[in-house]
């Protein structure tokens, strides 16, 4: 059993969190700091099955699973109603969920464009337009976008990805400033190069020289992400809105 499922906190309690991409890596880990800090989570996956059967390992009690493609406006449209009738309310949102799509500009098909996008930005967008009715009702909001330093740098071969992400960035702003009034914070978390299932592939000396360009000396891990998120969701960042938490030991300064 992991720390985070042992040593769980309370500043979080009463609330409600939707993470998307949950199912996995990052967002599973996300998931597990929410749980621990106190907060139901509702995790939407692809899957349905598999994004139950991480609810129920989430430590606390109270988690459902949901599956849903946020590529679809339909799904979305049918997946924050379901939330809100499970739990009663949804405080916190993490637009988790994103794909790739690489290849050189000149190779890079529109449907691997339009796909990107869709996912990892429209999507997003859609599920804040939803969620942010009810949080404007109850006065009480915490938004939080997984964007990536790749949106803050480019990166050669992901001309999509990166436009989704820094777009991610440009949208967590704006959205900041309309709902910060209504006590909704709206902020974004740009990871590093993060221990995943495509680093775990990577040959050792690959790894090596990716290492060599973070000042830290190591790839991050996924629950360094989760804390950061957790933070955010917090009392504790409650005068903390429109902003850029960079997660990358250092890579990015």
């Amino acid at each position: 059993m992991t720390e985070s499922k042992t040593m769980l906190g309370g500043e979080l309690a009463g609330q409600v969190a939707l993470v998307t991409g949950g199912t996995r890596g990052i967002g599973r880990a996300i998931a597990e700091a929410l749980a621990a800090g106190g907060a139901r989570v509702a995790v939407v996956g692809r899957s349905a099955e598999r994004a139950a059967a991480v609810a129920a390992e989430l430590p606390g009690s109270g988690h459902q699973g949901f599956a849903c493609d946020v590529a679809d406006p339909d799904s979305i449209a049918a997946l924050v109603p379901a939330v809100e009738e499970a739990f009663g309310s949804l405080d916190i949102l993490v637009n988790n969920a994103g794909i790739t799509e690489d290849n050189l500009l000149m190779r890079l098909r529109d449907e691997d464009w339009d796909r990107v996008l869709d996912t990892n930005l429209k999507g997003a967008f859609l599920l804040i337009r939803a969620v942010s009715k009810g949080m404007m009702r109850r006065r009480h909001g915490r938004i939080i976008n997984i964007s990536s330093v790749v949106g803050l740098t480019g990166n050669k071969g992901q001309v999509n990805y990166a436009a989704s992400k820094a777009g991610l960035i440009g949208m967590t702003k704006a959205v900041a400033k309309e709902l910060a009034s209504r006590n909704i914070l709206c902020n974004a978390v740009a990871p590093g190069f993060i221990e995943t299932d495509m680093t775990a592939a990577m040959t050792e000396e690959a790894q090596s020289a990716l290492k060599g360009q973070i000042p830290v000396g190591r790839l991050g891990k996924p629950e360094d992400i989760g804390a950061v998120v957790r933070f955010l969701a917090g009392p504790g960042a409650s005068y903390i809105t429109g902003q850029v938490i960079v997660v990358d030991g250092g890579m990015v300064m």
